[in-house]
């Protein structure tokens, strides 16, 4: 086996493997990576030579963290190169410009917890994985979650909340590449452009929709969760795209 994808039957997954029909993706049911020693066994058998690891289930730290920790562990085991996916939330948005890489974490939400704690798990048992924090996912061939909800005629969208969209092909291209490149530790891959939910939202709908405020949010969430990918720009021949030129928008 030369590529593993975990999570392949998600919305980066699904890329992944139309840019690499070959890798092997095994579903949640075949492997289940909070099944530590199940997944020990998968490695073992198989022998991967890469992993790209997209799996993650929101409200579920046995998925989201301890998994990860799981498929770092097996990747190590066996020397298989490793890229784990994670997400800007790890930070709490009070920066007041792009994070960097050598940003601490301090996010706001469980689920932010839970992927700064894999990323930390992550390295702590494999230094050579690739750590990856991303944004917003859109744009692929059939409609993600970011176009289903502008699509909804009853969503309101933060106009106080920013992030760096990436589009879905440009961050599975990235991913393939790192697979192949020796590169260590974390690294920002997101959109070059930073946009509110809201601009997000007008955007992929082509018109209007609905404002809201953070302060409506039922629970915290960060202000401005902005990456810098300099140094992603630095090592990728991948182009890492901004939404307005993605849909061609002024």
């Amino acid at each position: 086996m030369t590529l593993l994808v975990i999570g392949a039957g998600g919305y980066l997954g699904g890329e992944l493997l139309r840019r690499a029909p070959e890798a092997a993706a095994p579903s949640s049911i075949e492997l289940d990576v909070r099944d530590e020693a199940a997944l020990f066994d998968f490695f073992t058998r198989t022998g991967p030579r890469a992993v790209v690891n997209a799996a993650y289930r929101r409200g579920d730290r046995a998925s989201t963290c301890d998994g990860a920790i799981h498929v770092a562990r097996a990747a190590s085991v066996v020397g298989a190169r490793l890229v784990h996916v994670s997400t800007d939330l790890v930070f709490d948005g009070e920066k007041g410009s792009p994070y960097v890489e050598e940003d601490d974490p301090a996010p706001v939400s469980d689920y932010g917890r839970d992927k700064a704690d894999a990323e930390r798990g992550v390295l702590d048992v494999y230094p050579d994985a690739a750590v990856v924090r991303t944004s917003l996912i859109y744009g692929g061939p059939e409609p993600g979650p970011q176009e289903r909800m502008a699509a909804d005629p009853d969503g309101a969208f933060f106009t106080d909340e920013y992030r760096c969209p990436v589009q879905v092909g440009d961050l599975a291209a990235a991913l393939l590449e790192l697979a192949s490149s020796a590169h260590a530790g974390l690294l920002h891959v997101a959109g070059a452009d930073s946009v509110s939910r809201h601009q997000l939202a007008e955007l992929l709908s082509g018109g209007p929709v609905r404002a809201a405020s953070q302060a409506d949010a039922a629970e915290a969430r960060p202000r401005d969760c902005s990456l810098s990918i300099e140094r992603a720009r630095s090592l990728l021949r991948t182009p890492l795209r901004g939404v307005r030129e993605v849909l061609n928008a002024p």
